[in-house]
């Protein structure tokens, strides 16, 4: 079973990652906290990731990057490329989803789609396979 708060608003990124599916959050041993936790908690790539840093959302509401005048920016674009072919989610798909319905609603979708039929468990976006029972997620 999905945990009560494995999937959480606070978990999705500026750039419309759900860190709630992300490797990095899901390991069990120094497991990140998500775009959104703490610094101490991230790893070097996440702390150098130059969407989370960029400034330029603060010209709308600061929060995603949707509210900032150049969105979809070429940053954003090249990574939605990249989660495209190799993940099976789009960054912007995902923030013009959130736009739309709004972050809580959003998570709503996230926990049923990101669900392993097998095993129930929080499927991560960076694997073809269920982590907890190996059962094929695609």
């Amino acid at each position: 079973m999905i945990p009560s708060d494995a999937f959480d608003p606070s978990l999705i990124a500026p750039c419309g990652m759900d860190c709630a599916l992300c490797r990095a959050h899901l390991r069990e041993k120094d497991r990140c906290l998500g775009c959104n936790g703490p610094d101490t908690a991230k790893p070097r790539s996440c702390l150098a990731c130059r969407i989370w840093q960029c400034d330029d959302r603060g010209a709308g509401d600061g929060t995603f990057c949707f509210a900032c005048p150049t969105f979809p920016c070429a940053r954003l674009r090249h990574l939605d490329k990249r989660y495209r072919a190799n993940y099976r989610m789009s960054m912007i798909d995902n923030l013009e989803r959130i736009r739309e319905i709004g972050v809580d609603a959003f998570v709503g979708l996230e926990r049923e789609k990101w669900r392993c039929p097998g095993c129930g468990a929080v499927v991560c976006v960076h694997k073809t396979d269920c982590l907890r029972c190996g059962r094929s997620t695609v």
